[in-house]
């Protein structure tokens, strides 16, 4: 339910109420009891969407982004080092190589 603003034309009064947004709106002032209250247009209240399945980040503090960056970067690998994918290409050709010395060797061997 959202929450409307309303002034009084009498006495300049001016307060808020959380109502439906189907109910008419309040014609009488609370503090002079005049039935001169308008309801005012107003930009309204901020939306903000917290929690699971909402980009967490978006809200963070200045001081946690630093920190997140800082921690991103001592993580991170050095720009020298292999990645592991080209590591492991490199170490199956000389596996398979070396079973297949071994069976040219048991075939002559016989």
């Amino acid at each position: 339910m959202p929450t409307y603003e309303y002034r009084c034309d009498a006495c300049e009064h001016t307060w808020d109420e959380f109502q439906p947004i189907t109910s008419k709106p309040t014609k009488k002032c609370p503090q002079c009891r005049k039935a001169k209250a308008k309801r005012l247009i107003s930009a309204g209240g901020g939306l903000i969407f917290k929690g699971s399945g909402f980009y967490l980040t978006d809200y963070r503090s200045d001081s946690y982004k630093k920190a997140a960056d800082a921690d991103s970067k001592s993580s991170a690998p050095p720009a020298d080092s292999k990645p592991a994918s080209s590591e492991n290409s490199e170490s199956k050709p000389s596996s398979e190589s070396k079973s297949s010395d071994a069976k040219s060797s048991d075939k002559s061997s016989k």
